[in-house]
C-alpha cells in the first residue's frame, strides 16, 4: 500500500512538472536540470523566503516556477515564472568555474507584473555554486543568494514541488 501510494505521488509530481516546461536536452547542459536552494533575505519587520522549483532549458533558456513567501505579510507573497537566459557559451564557462552574469525575468501569476532579474554565478565545480540574483520590487530590492546544482532529469522531477491540483486524496 505505502508502495502504491508512493507511485502515484511520483507520477502525479511527475505530471504537473511535464507540464510546467519540456525537458530538453542539448550538448552542453546534458540534459540537466538547474535546482536551486531556498533563500531566505531580511525585510523592514519581516523576512523574504525565495523557493525555485526545478529549471529545465529549453533555447538557451531555464524555465521553472518560483514562490516568493513574506512572513509575516503572506497576502504581499508572490509566485509565478522564471526564465533564465543561458546560451551554451555561458553554460560552458560555468562548467570551467568561471563566474558568469545573466538575465533573466520573473512574471508574476498573481497579478501579472514582470519583473528583470539580474543573476551572477560563482561556480565551486562544475555541477554546484553559488548564484546572487536580484530584482526589484516597488523601491526595494530583493537580494537572494541561493546555492545551486546540476541534477538528472528524473531526479529533479522527483523533488519538483506538487502543484496542489495535482494531487487529489479522493
Amino acid at each position: 500500500m505505502h508502495k502504491a501510494f508512493l507511485l502515484l505521488l511520483l507520477l502525479a509530481v511527475g505530471g504537473g512538472a511535464s507540464q510546467a516546461a519540456p525537458l530538453v536536452t542539448n550538448s552542453v547542459a546534458g540534459g540537466r536540470v538547474l535546482i536551486m536552494e531556498n533563500s531566505t533575505m531580511p525585510l523592514p519587520a519581516a523576512k523574504a523566503t525565495l523557493i525555485i522549483g526545478p529549471l529545465t532549458r529549453a533555447n538557451g533558456v531555464y524555465i521553472g516556477d518560483f514562490k516568493v513567501k513574506v512572513f509575516p505579510y503572506f497576502f504581499k507573497s508572490d509566485r509565478g515564472r522564471l526564465l533564465i537566459n543561458v546560451t551554451d557559451k555561458v553554460l560552458a564557462a560555468v562548467s570551467e568555474g568561471k563566474t558568469v552574469a545573466v538575465t533573466g525575468t520573473a512574471t508574476s501569476t498573481k497579478n501579472g507584473i514582470v519583473r528583470h532579474v539580474e543573476i551572477t554565478a560563482i561556480p565551486k565545480d562544475g555541477n554546484h555554486g553559488t548564484v546572487s540574483l536580484w530584482f526589484m520590487v516597488g523601491d526595494q530590492k530583493m537580494i537572494f543568494a541561493p546555492d545551486y546544482h546540476f541534477a538528472d532529469q528524473v531526479k529533479a522531477i522527483a523533488l519538483a514541488p506538487a502543484h496542489p491540483q495535482t494531487i487529489s486524496f479522493r
